[in-house]
């Protein structure tokens, strides 16, 4: 049977099914191709059509497998045996998609597939082996059962076997196994000493009613229960939260005692199960927090001789931020993470443990991989929740089963886990702010987390046993005050935080005073301050700031010359070489933070003070390195359908220029001896007799094209003319074109 050609195909389609074509194949347009026969060899080639395949779902890649058991990649074949193979499917829809993707060409009574197919999409495409035609009419129903037992199991697929049987073949009459006999009868091909084959027309003909087998013709079905919308933002409003908690906490944990960087990078399995006893959670979600950071920008390699993990300058504004827009600079970091935290924990092909930020945790495609787990669960309705992400899997699998690679269902297990995780999804469901941040980003979803969240609380609860519970989220500034002078001891919808007297002495250190704290707590709590927190508050405020420090190197004074001799006469005195010089004033050479803090460890409560006497905040900030900025994933931009059809004309302009024929042409070899004066004669020679010019010339991708020309302006440099399969004016640098001719038949 005869049937047209790819290219010949490809010439007779509109430019919209083109410009369809260049979308849903990108890669067929990156160089633009010079002509309809450049785009045609692209097609066809074994690496574009795999890559085209990876989209395919499982029903309508099994069609193109029966194209090819039709040997389609080697001559036409009529749609309507396709269809015969698959029975009371209809395939029709398929053909029309594999059409769309020219992966198939031509009418429905002469439709071809590309060569590259069978080595792209499965060399034994269906389970089935390769053709030997003398066995069409083949009878395997009167063979002994032994050897249709073979015939079977060769028939499920592979078609192909090990079997040392194979190592020479022996007559009928001198076989002794199931093999040897199947050999000796034709019904297995030999292909080495070790290797049988079963024909592609005995495993038809074992197969029966049955020709492709077992066909997934519809898509498994995806287990949901409907959960009110509002109930899974309000969840996922509270992870987000949560997530926004433990990395400050990890990153104020991180800015005190910076991680090493392991010599292999990443961080070592100490330094994280350190970090999960200090945060309280477990270490797989400490893993997560690693990379989140890292990726955000938050958390840098130091680099020097001795590199560790720190903060970078980022984090101090990410500290001040709102809760909404913390998440949704983590979220988005989490999205686009060009890196698979699931692996943290397993062991590589040489049995190393895989820790986080380890470069073997690399993986450019994870991000797409992740989006189109999300996009999946964002196409269900709001409030939808998939009960089993095992069954997720198995629908992504059956839409597209050449993607993901051998982590495929574990990768969609991985993104539930972690975007739950995140605040991203709840329930089993896609948040709002989750739809949000896909479909317009981190600013919109922050906004949207904000709407979602509950009103910041201005007030608290002070119990008897000194706890203070935060009955919501608390605004900024009040969480800060409360963060001062009280330990957290559980999180959730309520906070509860612990004061105690270490708590206590961390707010005055911070220059609050005892009025300071007494007031904080009659004007927001809502409940009695107890007794016993006022005393607690008291007890300590006698015993801070009696003695006080400035910087000599530093100085301490106080007014009570007894606890300036307990000082002198304690050890850490002559550790810090203090002196007095007064009776209620010592010196030393240390700086005072210093000074302050072996003090407070012998036991003594002291405070600093600025030159007017007011007390001084000495916390340290933490280190900060200069940022490195997040680690992101180049995405390949999406040309709009204006540029897709401008390429679609630039390939018309090819075939009309391959079409056209020129007289005797004048070349630019290297740009060297008398080219460039010639072809620049005969270009000026066309512009003053008004004749068209067929230029061949390297675009500025470096793409051999051919044009027909009518130059209007030659000089300068350029060559200004019409474009005849464009009715347009375009500019051509002259030092691109290679070769000219005048056109014979101007009407071509």
């Amino acid at each position: 049977m005869s049937g047209t050609t790819l290219a010949e195909w490809l010439r007779a389609q509109e430019d919209p099914a083109l410009v369809a074509l260049l979308r849903a194949r990108p890669d067929l347009a990156t160089p633009p191709p010079a002509d309809t026969a450049v785009l045609a060899t692209r097609i066809g080639s074994r690496a574009s059509v795999a890559r085209a395949c990876e989209d395919l779902d499982t029903l309508t890649l099994t069609v193109l497998e029966a194209l090819l058991v039709l040997d389609a990649d080697l001559a036409p074949v009529d749609a309507k045996a396709v269809r015969a193979l698959f029975g009371k499917t209809d395939v029709r829809p398929a053909l029309r998609l594999l059409r769309a993707r020219a992966l198939l060409w031509g009418p429905d009574d002469a439709i071809s597939t590309p060569p590259a197919s069978r080595d792209a999409v499965n060399p034994f495409p269906c389970g089935l082996g390769r053709s030997v035609p003398g066995l069409a009419d083949v009878d395997v129903d009167d063979l002994p059962e032994d050897e249709r037992r073979v015939l079977r199991a060769l028939a499920a697929g592979p078609p192909v076997g090990q079997t040392k049987d194979a190592t020479r073949l022996v007559p009928l009459e001198g076989a002794t196994t199931p093999i040897q006999k199947l050999l000796a009868r034709g019904l297995l091909v030999r292909r080495d000493a070790q290797t049988v084959e079963l024909p592609r027309e005995v495993g038809l003909k074992v197969r029966g009613a049955s020709p492709l087998g077992p066909v997934q013709a519809k898509e498994p079905a995806l287990g949901t229960v409907e959960r009110d919308p509002a109930t899974v933002d309000h969840t996922g409003g509270g992870a987000a939260l949560e997530l926004s908690r433990h990395v400050e906490a990890l990153l104020r944990a991180w800015s005190d005692e910076p991680p090493p960087v392991l010599r292999s990078g990443g961080v070592g399995v100490r330094e994280l199960r350190k970090l999960a006893r200090d945060l309280d959670v477990d270490e797989r979600r400490a893993a997560l927090l690693v990379e989140l950071v890292v990726n955000a920008g938050l958390v840098a390699d130091s680099d020097g001789a001795e590199p560790e993990w720190v903060p970078t300058t980022q984090t101090d504004a990410w500290l001040v931020s709102a809760p909404e827009h913390r998440w949704a600079t983590l979220a988005q970091a989490w999205v686009d993470l060009p890196r698979l935290p699931g692996l943290i924990g397993r062991r590589d092909d040489r049995d190393r443990l895989l820790n986080p930020l380890a470069p073997e945790l690399n993986r450019p495609a994870a991000p797409r991989d992740r989006r189109r787990v999300l996009e999946a669960l964002a196409a269900l309705e709001p409030g939808t929740s998939v009960t089993d992400p095992d069954e997720l899997a198995a629908v992504l699998a059956w839409r597209a089963p050449r993607r993901g690679g051998r982590l495929r269902d574990e990768l969609v297990r991985w993104t539930v886990e972690e975007g739950t995780a995140v605040g991203v999804l709840a329930l089993g469901a896609l948040t709002a702010q989750g739809r949000t941040l896909l479909a317009e980003g981190p600013a919109a979803a922050a906004k949207r987390l904000g709407d979602a969240l509950p009103a910041p609380v201005d007030h608290v609860l002070v119990q008897a046993d000194l706890t203070v519970v935060a009955p919501g989220r608390l605004d900024p500034e009040l969480a800060d005050e409360i963060a001062l002078v009280a330990d957290v001891e559980s999180a959730g919808g309520a906070t509860v935080y612990r004061v105690h007297e270490g708590s206590v002495r961390r707010a005055f250190d911070a220059g609050r005073s005892a009025a300071d704290l007494h007031e904080l707590f009659r004007a927001r709590s809502r409940t009695p301050v107890p007794q016993s927190l006022t005393y607690l508050i008291d007890d300590a405020a006698r015993k801070h700031g009696r003695l006080r420090g400035g910087a000599a190197g530093s100085f301490l004074r106080c007014d009570d010359p007894v606890l300036v001799a307990e000082v002198l006469a304690h050890p850490a005195a002559e550790r810090l070489e203090l002196r007095r010089i007064a009776p209620t004033v010592l010196v030393g050479p240390l700086p005072l933070a210093e000074v302050l803090d072996v003090l407070r460890a012998a036991g003594f409560a002291p405070s600093a003070e600025g030159p007017d006497g007011r007390v001084l905040d000495l916390r340290e900030g933490g280190r900060r390195i200069a940022g490195k900025g997040r680690r992101r994933t180049a995405q390949p931009t999406t040309p709009s359908d204006e540029q897709l059809g401008e390429l679609v004309r630039l390939v018309r302009a090819g075939d009309r220029a391959a079409t056209t024929t020129g007289g005797a042409r004048v070349s630019v070899p290297g740009h060297l001896g008398a080219g460039p004066s010639a072809t620049l004669d005969l270009l000026q020679r066309a512009a003053r007799l008004g004749r068209s010019v067929l230029v061949d010339f390297v675009d500025g991708h470096g793409t051999a094209a051919r044009r027909v020309i009518t130059p209007h302006v030659v000089g300068g440099g350029v060559l200004e003319g019409v474009d005849v399969s464009y009715g347009e004016v375009r500019r051509f640098p002259l030092h691109r074109i290679t070769s000219a001719a005048l056109v014979e038949d101007d009407g071509a």
